[in-house]
């Protein structure tokens, strides 16, 4: 069995189980595996263009063509930056209407990448060699003489820099390096101009309607039932304007109908109509619009990352990471029945800037 045994390992390798013999004279298994074994290479098998030169032909063409196309939307990059006006807005199914610049731009650069990285994996798949060559590691660590030569290197360094005797070197140098960095952030200047008040005001002024998000008609108090949530923009603000995207996502307005004694906040029930409040409907933690109600408590809740608020008590926040309550827009009606704005937010929309102090 032993002898067995030796012709396998022999013929199949050195991490297969060995025979001894036990002390009743019979012959024990014992498991000697190496867990980590190198498994070797499979052996290697040669692809359709290592062996036709018609396919690699077809290939050399398919990556040259993938190549030629990255070239072609490269120049319909520069060509549509160039030729196309940065206020044309133009409708595409099923985006609705966006600036053509921007559509452009984007597809003609993702071709461009994408058409450069499909042509280096076809190459290399298929015309590159796929041979696999196994290279041996080697210690990472250094040698102790090594590192005692590298510590010694560093230790003449410093006192032949003299970094440690020339203080005033050693102070200027650091003093240059901590402040070329301020180059970069003078550079961000390029960014855009300032925002100014842009962020501190919305479209909403005293005397503009609250307009239905859904059928574009003047909201009235009837229109807003007890326990609903409606949405709102202002008058005048249109789904084609080239501004629409930027001034709705300050602008956006949430309705909210509740019994007028199950108003906490004394301010809240003062500035809505007949229980009518009406909040921002940005969240005030990073902008995402706010749209889960819970009827029976007052609450709604912002949907990426769960910042709740409590609309019954001036909209303040009862849990997670929102920094301040939803603002809210006084309102009351006209002498048609519809209702309107008396101003603008009392506080600035969304999260908190720089600038809002």
């Amino acid at each position: 069995m032993s002898s067995q045994a030796g012709s396998e390992n022999e013929n199949n390798g050195e991490h297969l189980p060995t025979v001894r013999e036990g002390e009743d004279g019979g012959g024990v298994a014992v498991e000697e595996r190496d867990p980590f074994a190198n498994p070797g290479l499979p052996p290697h098998e040669p692809r359709k263009q290592d062996i036709d030169e018609r396919a690699a032909k077809r290939s050399e063409r398919t990556v040259s063509l993938l190549f030629t196309v990255s070239m072609l939307a490269t120049v319909a990059f520069i060509a549509a930056f160039v030729a196309i006006d940065v206020d044309e807005i133009v409708y595409i199914f099923p985006l609705g209407h966006v600036s053509a610049l921007n559509f452009a731009l984007g597809v003609t650069l993702g071709i461009a990448l994408f058409t450069i990285g499909a042509g280096a994996i076809h190459w290399s798949r298929t015309l590159m060699s796929d041979v696999e060559v196994i290279q041996e590691r080697h210690p990472i660590a250094a040698t102790e003489e090594t590192e005692a030569i590298s510590k010694a290197d560093w230790r003449q360094g410093t006192e032949e820099s003299a970094i440690g005797s020339r203080k005033i070197i050693r102070r200027t140098m650091l003093g240059a390096l901590t402040l070329v960095p301020l180059a970069g952030v003078v550079l961000l200047r390029d960014l855009g101009p300032l925002p100014g008040t842009k962020l501190r005001e919305t479209l909403w002024a005293k005397g503009k309607l609250l307009i239905n998000m859904n059928t574009d008609e003047p909201l009235r108090p009837e229109d807003i039932t007890v326990g609903s949530l409606s949405f709102a923009k202002p008058e005048g603000l249109k789904e084609g304007d080239h501004s629409f995207n930027n001034e709705i996502a300050k602008a956006a307005l949430m309705l909210v109908r509740i019994h007028p004694g199950d108003i906490k906040d004394r301010k809240s029930a003062d500035w809505g109509h007949e229980g009518i409040l009406a909040y921002s409907k940005i969240c005030t933690h990073v902008g995402c619009p706010v749209s889960l109600y819970e009827q029976q408590t007052h609450h709604v809740l912002c949907p990426c990352h769960q910042s709740t608020f409590d609309l019954s008590d001036g909209a303040r926040v009862l849990f997670g990471p929102a920094g301040h309550p939803l603002p809210q827009l006084r309102i009351t009606v006209n002498d048609e029945g519809y209702l309107y704005a008396l101003g603008d937010f009392d506080e600035p929309v969304g999260p908190s800037f720089w600038e809002r102090g």
